[in-house]
């Protein structure tokens, strides 16, 4: 099993990078596909046309989100925390941490969270 972990700073209000993450409308948008998503522990979600597919764990509203995410049989949970950190008027960083993700899947899991996850809602919060 390996971990990935990485930061990014994002120009933009709390509220409105919050909303990327937590809002099924906000993820359709930047995504471009539907996404089934909440804020309620238990939730199981959906993105990517069932891409990527989980449960929340816990949430503490615009500060951190805790999921689980499936991969087949997989015993160990797959984890992933995404904490938020405003950085001054209108930026927030990001930091990212996936544990226990399967070997076979780290670099198409790093690259989907680098440029198609946050790389996508940095380009969409970002636009003029």
């Amino acid at each position: 099993m390996k971990d990935f972990k990485t930061r990014i700073k994002i120009k933009a209000e709390l509220e409105d990078v919050y909303a990327a993450f937590t809002n099924p409308f906000t993820i359709a948008l930047w995504s471009g596909y539907p996404a089934t998503m909440s804020t309620e522990s238990g939730f199981e979600f959906s993105m990517w046309e069932g891409d990527i597919v989980g449960r929340i764990v816990e949430v503490e509203e615009q500060k951190q989100i805790v999921q689980e995410w499936y991969f087949g049989d997989q015993e160990e949970q797959s984890l992933v925390t995404i904490k938020f950190f405003p950085q001054g008027a209108s930026k927030v960083q990001i930091d990212v941490i996936h544990t226990n993700i399967p070997d076979e899947a780290l670099e198409e899991i790093s690259e989907g969270w680098n440029e198609y996850y946050l790389g996508a809602i940095k380009e969409f919060l970002e636009e003029d």
